[in-house]
């Protein structure tokens, strides 16, 4: 429910508290103790106000008895839709279903009594003699009101509730997605720097209520505060206001990765896609691209290899079409041959653009964010400020605009190569920062130079000023960020994809060549890890349906999935695996890290009974020879037969992951029915 139910459409004539002996004071016992309850009550009052107070000496024309009939009717039409929607509320949330029935049930009543008492269109008529109505019984109404705003009340309150509820459930639950803290982490930030900025920007206002920039400049924290708490709506209610889609493109590295996926789909089916949907993804994708060679702060050496790499992809899908139709009709091992080796091709080509798109925004980011440790700029704008130098503020609060720009820009470039949803969203709030801060500085240097003897227009610049500062660390760490993911060196979830340490048990790793796959043997690994990481997916998904991320079978399968990323990862030359001996340490960890799943599941298996307990145990009785069989396979020296050993660990670490990825979905479905 992303509000409380409101009882009526509008506000009638007359105050909420009347004065004079026969004014309805709103002192009917009820104790409202929200303010958003007091506003949502504030029209039902004027309504009833409105009644209640006409005088009953006034001569009672068809005008007035028709006026008073609108009011009474309004009241019992606006309580009737009140009333809908509570039912609504109670029939979602049945620990409150009684309190809110009853509730609603009087406010029904109240609002009956109430059109019944004020339906005086017909007292000329002489059946209407004995007729009770306002004009009869004041006092039936007051009673009616007071009734019908003691039971609004009450709905209203327990409609705050289910409310706390969801904030309370959103926080325990919806808050361990990864995408949802990195948007909520964005809009706390938000508003615990605009908490001050409001603070300083209103006394400025207040202190000079004629300037101009003064009030932009409140008017512009308001606006960014408004934003922010409909991010934290959005996030704990899981619905975008107006019913809003994300309107944020996809970032070239995404459209790189689903595009290589598709790719790679032909080794096992090549009827997955049509040459047509490759073609259109891949110019969809280059024109993401266009995004560096169109920045007017990217290198000339950096947008002529970007432009070039970008032919030789155009060039090279079209050869894998052509050997694509080819292997469509013709069967043979010389073709499917061929086939893998254009995958390849394309696929490596596809990774050094990655690595000039990285190269690109992140050597921008680095040079901005060694021009701005000094913060020349701001010092000079604060220095024009006190000296109410307008001349010298025009030229810096033009420098500025041009530095935020240039950032603006430099953000965009590298939420493309961020490499991490999270991360993205990261990037998105310091762009929209650089963007709204920097104009709030301009306004608040405006002011200060207007009023250069000004004590608080010059600690409301400092403000703004301290804002753009601490983004611009909040950049340099964001910076290192996307590097470590770029490098291998943090993972996409929780740093698993982090390279292990070497077991005490590896004494056979010794015997094992330290070197890189060879041209030939990566080749070979290549056709091994596409169905690993499709499996990774269906695990990733299993695990997203559990409500209790911190569950222990969910953290061990979590961990064997991000190794299994890896070592798909290592089976395109990709990732923080680099060679053989690499590749056997995470082996090692991610068996290990099987055995402790299995004995966890089977601690849960205990709570089951004897039917699903049985279901649940051949399940597990699948998966620990397995862990046990990649162990032996490990231990096992192969000299001079290392792709050998390797194909066998791929092989079985696959097997592997498809019994974890059914009983992850088995484990869930029992936990739901125990």
């Amino acid at each position: 429910m992303a509000a409380s139910p409101s009882p009526a459409g509008g506000g009638g004539a007359g105050a909420a508290h009347g004065s004079g002996p026969s004014s309805f004071a709103f002192d009917s016992g009820l104790e409202i103790k929200t303010r958003s309850v007091e506003q949502t009550l504030l029209p039902l009052v004027s309504q009833i106000t409105t009644l209640i107070n006409h005088k009953d000496n006034t001569k009672k024309s068809d005008k007035t008895r028709q006026a008073i009939q609108r009011v009474g009717q309004a009241v019992n039409l606006a309580v009737g839709r009140f009333v809908k929607v509570g039912e609504a509320i109670a029939n979602e949330n049945w620990d409150l279903k009684e309190e809110i029935n009853i509730a609603c049930i009087e406010a029904k009543q109240a609002g009956e009594t109430i059109a019944a008492l004020t339906d005086v269109s017909s007292l000329n008529r002489p059946e209407s003699d004995g007729q009770i109505t306002i004009f009869t019984d004041k006092t039936g109404v007051i009673k009616a009101a007071r009734l019908l705003l003691s039971s609004v009340t009450r709905v209203l309150l327990l409609a705050d509730r289910v409310v706390i509820k969801q904030i309370i459930r959103s926080r325990n639950k919806d808050l361990k997605d990864e995408k949802k803290k990195a948007k909520m982490a964005a809009a706390r930030s938000v508003l615990e720097k605009c908490t001050m900025m409001l603070l300083t920007a209103s006394k400025t206002c207040l202190r000079h209520p004629n300037c101009e920039s003064a009030h932009k400049n409140k008017e512009g924290v308001f606006d960014r505060m408004k934003v922010a708490l409909d991010k934290v709506i959005e996030i704990v209610t899981e619905c975008k206001p107006n019913g809003e889609s994300d309107i944020s493109s996809i970032s070239v590295f995404t459209g790189i990765k689903e595009f290589k996926m598709n790719i790679e789909t032909l080794r096992e089916n090549l009827c997955f896609q049509s040459k047509e949907t490759l073609s259109a993804m891949l110019e969809a994708l280059l024109e993401r691209m266009e995004d560096f060679t169109d920045c007017a702060y990217t290198s000339h050496e950096h947008r002529e290899r970007i432009l070039e790499l970008s032919a030789q992809a155009r060039m090279e899908l079209q050869q894998l079409v052509s050997v694509w139709i080819q292997a469509q009709s013709r069967k043979t091992k010389s073709i499917a041959e061929e086939l893998e080796l254009t995958i390849l091709k394309i696929s490596h080509n596809l990774n050094e653009l990655k690595k000039e798109l990285h190269s690109t925004a992140a050597q921008l980011a680095a040079d901005l964010l060694k021009y701005h440790a000094d913060h020349v700029v701001l010092k000079a704008l604060k220095l024009t400020g006190v000296e109410g130098n307008l001349e010298g503020l025009a030229e810096y609060a033009c420098k500025l605009s041009e530095q935020k720009e240039r950032l603006v820009e430099t953000c965009r470039l590298l939420r493309h190569v961020s490499g991490t949803e999270p991360l993205e969203i990261t990037c998105l709030h310091a762009e929209e920062t650089f963007q709204v801060t920097g104009q709030q500085i301009i306004s608040a240097a405006e002011t200060l130079t207007l009023h250069p003897s000004s004590k608080i227009a010059k600690e409301n610049l400092d403000v703004f000023c301290e804002a753009w500062e601490s983004q611009i660390s909040d950049m340099s760490t964001l910076l290192r960020e996307i590097n470590d993911v770029f490098e291998g060196r943090r993972g996409e979830k929780y740093g698993y994809l982090s390279l292990p340490k070497p077991m005490k048990n590896s004494a056979n790793l010794r015997s094992l060549k330290a070197d890189k796959p060879d041209s030939e043997e990566q080749a070979k690994i290549a056709k091994l890890g596409l169905r690993l990481g499709l499996l990774t997916s269906d695990a990733n998904c299993e695990i997203g349906k559990w409500e209790d991320q911190e569950n222990e079978m969910v953290l061990y399968g979590r961990n064997m999935s991000s190794m299994a990323y890896s070592l798909y990862l290592f089976t395109r030359g990709e990732g923080p695996l680099k060679t053989y001996q690499d590749l056997i340490h995470q082996l090692e960890v991610f068996a290990e890290e099987g055995l402790k799943l299995a004995s966890s599941v089977q601690a849960f298996s205990k709570q089951l009974k004897d039917d699903d307990k049985l279901m649940l145990l051949l399940e597990i009785n699948k998966f620990v020879p397995l862990c046990h069989q990649l162990q032996t396979i490990i231990k096992t020296p192969l000299q001079n037969q290392v792709f050998l050993k390797v194909d066998k660990c791929i092989t079985k670490a696959r097997s592997m992951m498809a019994v974890l990825v059914q009983l992850l979905s088995l484990c869930y479905k029992l936990l739901k029915k125990l």
